[in-house]
């Protein structure tokens, strides 16, 4: 028998509460029972006047609008003002009733530009949300992923003009290389290295960068973004977004740089913000491995997991690896068992061994060797050369072999569910400052539902395979300590 459903039930008037019509597992009433949102009252009271001017907004609420914008993924706050107007949970969870009017799409955007720009409001209200889901016990901070991804900025590629930059940025450890640099130099009767002026030192090596500057492209509409180019990708303006998780997919900090920008370069400022946590053990890509970022980490008492790099050699030349280092002697042996002697320092920080050119010039294997002029062969090594031979024992080591492997699970899972769910892949926003809101508050939504979901699971009645985690851990403990973990851990200590 046919139905059918004529639409007279809509104008009838019923007695319902908002409440009743939330369901009980929604999100947002997850999130509601999990996190308490009262501390925003407290990072804003500076920013309102307790006596004078029309009452405000609820900062909460004001708060919330973004936070669902970014929880949904919805692609701008235009929408989101539509998606509130007719989503009932939506409204319940800003606190507003049937007839309450929804702020304009505008409202936000003008609070922000008069009360919150120019703050750390969102960082903090991020670094709260992370204390909560830390006090609940979730959060495991000894073992820390750390990678970049980058997002699409809101930036015409064709219009922009080319700018100077330097070509050599300035570094954080720049005075603690120098006087490296020059120690090294006196041990090896050398003189210190004069302030840098023309560029023409003793010394410069291969390694070391040219002075001056270079040409690069600027966005005319965002200038703050940065030309980004990786693989097959077609070349865009964006920014660069360094992370940083914990073993379990808990984002435990962040910080947004220009896109073009290196991430050995912005690594040690992202490092001085994540090691408050009690870091032992940090995983990175081949992107962080460097002397300097090694030496960093390993100084502070932290394990560096970093990947193997595939020799740079030409094809038909020697592997660096077949020059081999004499410690004792302070030279380098190659493959034909010829000495190349210490020659300088340079002021990138390596050590230039150079070889006899009159023994060079009747090798048979000088083809293989170098295509120099004068037949002479040149190797170099950083001063900081060991931390980065501490970070391939560590590599080597099983137990770390499998942390490294779980970067596919943790921050590599991190960027792929923010840009998939919570629209991250570009933004709509201008600026680096507005990007940090859109990140900040994106990854707090993401802790958020992390841990409304953990808190409101329903618990397993026989309690089988609650103990798995530490049998695995136990085990892996004990396989460690017999290919020496605890050795390299000291090495690092």
């Amino acid at each position: 028998m046919i139905t059918k459903n004529i639409n007279e039930k809509g104008k009838q008037v019923q007695f319902v509460s908002i409440d009743q019509l939330v369901p009980e597992d929604h999100l947002l009433r997850k999130i509601d029972s999990t996190i308490d949102f009262s501390f925003i009252y407290d990072l804003v009271k500076d920013r309102y006047s307790e006596e004078t001017g029309r009452p405000s907004i609820d900062p909460v609420t004001l708060i919330k609008i973004p936070m669902l914008q970014y929880l949904y993924g919805i692609r701008s706050m235009r929408q989101t003002v539509k998606e509130i107007e007719v989503n009932v949970a939506y409204r319940w969870f800003l606190g507003l009733d049937f007839f309450d009017d929804v702020p304009h799409f505008t409202t936000f955007g003008k609070n922000y530009k008069r009360r919150f720009e120019g703050t750390d409001l969102f960082e903090q209200i991020f670094s709260n949300i992370l204390k909560q889901c830390m006090d609940k016990g979730y959060v495991d901070t000894k073992t820390v992923f750390v990678d970049s991804t980058h997002v699409k900025a809101r930036a015409n590629r064709n219009k922009y003009v080319k700018v100077e930059v330097a070509r050599k940025a300035a570094r954080s450890y720049e005075k603690q290389l120098r006087e490296e640099i020059d120690s090294d130099r006196e041990i090896h009767g050398k003189k210190p290295l004069k302030d840098k002026d023309d560029g023409n030192d003793e010394g410069s090596g291969t390694s070391s960068s040219s002075g001056g500057s270079k040409e690069t492209r600027q966005s005319t509409t965002d200038p703050e973004s940065g030309w980004f180019r990786k693989g097959e990708h077609k070349e865009v303006f964006a920014y660069s977004i360094q992370t940083a998780c914990d073993s379990h997919g808990w984002v435990l900090g962040y910080e947004v740089n220009a896109g073009n920008d290196n991430d050995r370069k912005t690594f040690p400022s992202f490092y001085e913000k994540i090691k408050p946590l009690g870091i032992e053990t940090l995983v990175a890509d081949r992107g962080y491995k460097s002397p300097a970022l090694a030496k960093m980490m390993i100084d502070d008492g932290v394990v560096p997991v970093l990947p193997y790099t595939r020799p740079m050699s030409k094809d038909g030349f020697f592997f660096s690896a077949d020059y081999v280092y004499d410690e004792y002697y302070d030279c380098y042996l190659c493959p034909e068992d010829q000495i190349l002697r210490y020659a300088t320092t340079n002021r990138e920080g390596y050590r230039v061994y150079k070889s006899d050119p009159n023994i060079c010039k009747d090798c048979p294997n000088l083809s293989r060797c170098t295509l120099s002029r004068n037949h002479q062969k040149q190797v170099e090594r950083h001063v900081w050369q060991d931390y980065i031979e501490t970070c391939e024992d560590v590599r080597h080591d099983l137990y770390y072999r499998e942390i490294y492997k779980l970067r596919k699970e943790t921050i590599e899972r991190v960027f792929g569910t923010a840009k998939e769910m919570h629209g991250m892949r570009y933004t709509h926003l201008v600026g680096r400052e507005m990007m940090a809101m859109k990140v900040g508050l994106t990854y707090a939504c993401m802790n958020m539902k992390k841990l409304a979901n953990m808190l409101t699971k329903p618990k397993k009645k026989d309690g089988k395979g609650t103990d798995i985690l530490s049998l695995l851990s136990s085990f892996w403990s004990f396989l460690s300590d017999l290919v020496g973990r605890q050795s390299l851990r000291a090495k690092c200590v």
